[in-house]
């Protein structure tokens, strides 16, 4: 098991989200979850993650794991490689350097290292974060609509390395609200667990 939600309901602003949610994750498997917005897709995430506690219910993660969310969370004013690699340190692991190196190579950014974080557009900040995500190798991805900002080529790009770190034993909890090819990814629609 790399991820275990059991009962949980999540609290925000003094208003109930959902409750009795429970889902369990374990090597290659994926679950969608879907609903509209408000219904707090990426506070299921942030609980995911323990930056928020559960109002009820238990969250365990036997894995150490990686969060993507619209926040960039890489320095504006750093080249990008050189962004990537503070946060590739914080991990444990081996030679941050070919980690982020490798990790933008997936996602077609390599050409774009030297370049500033404040100079990408949309799409690229897009594939800077999944690079992030990548260069610290947890078994965990959690990742917040990833395909916001996408083109069409960016869109089949995360479908491709989401499948690879399925394959490679990983496990991955996404956001969406548009289609994304996960194959055999169970499908949880957020609007089924809100309180009446």
């Amino acid at each position: 098991m790399i991820l275990s939600l059991s009962q949980v309901a999540c609290a925000r602003g003094g208003r109930l989200l959902f409750a009795g949610l429970s889902l369990s994750l374990d090597r290659g498997e994926a679950a969608v979850v879907t609903g509209p917005n408000g219904i707090g897709k990426s506070s299921l995430l942030r609980l995911a993650a323990g930056l928020i506690a559960p109002f009820e219910g238990t969250v365990a993660r036997a894995e150490p794991m990686a969060l993507m969310t619209e926040d960039l969370a890489l320095d504006a004013e750093r080249r990008l490689g050189d962004a990537l690699i503070f946060w590739a340190r914080l991990n444990a692991g081996a030679d941050a350097q070919a980690r982020v190196t490798a990790a933008l190579a997936m996602v077609e950014l390599g050409a774009l290292a030297e370049v500033p974080v404040r100079l990408l557009s949309t799409g690229q900040r897009r594939r800077a974060g999944l690079a992030r995500v990548l260069a610290a190798q947890a078994p965990l991805w959690l990742l917040d609509e990833p395909g916001n900002g996408l083109d069409t080529r960016g869109v089949a790009m995360l479908e491709r390395v989401v499948a690879q770190h399925r394959a490679a034993g990983g496990a991955v909890l996404l956001t969406t609200h548009q289609p994304l090819g996960v194959p055999d990814a169970r499908t949880l629609a957020l609007d089924g667990f809100v309180p009446a």
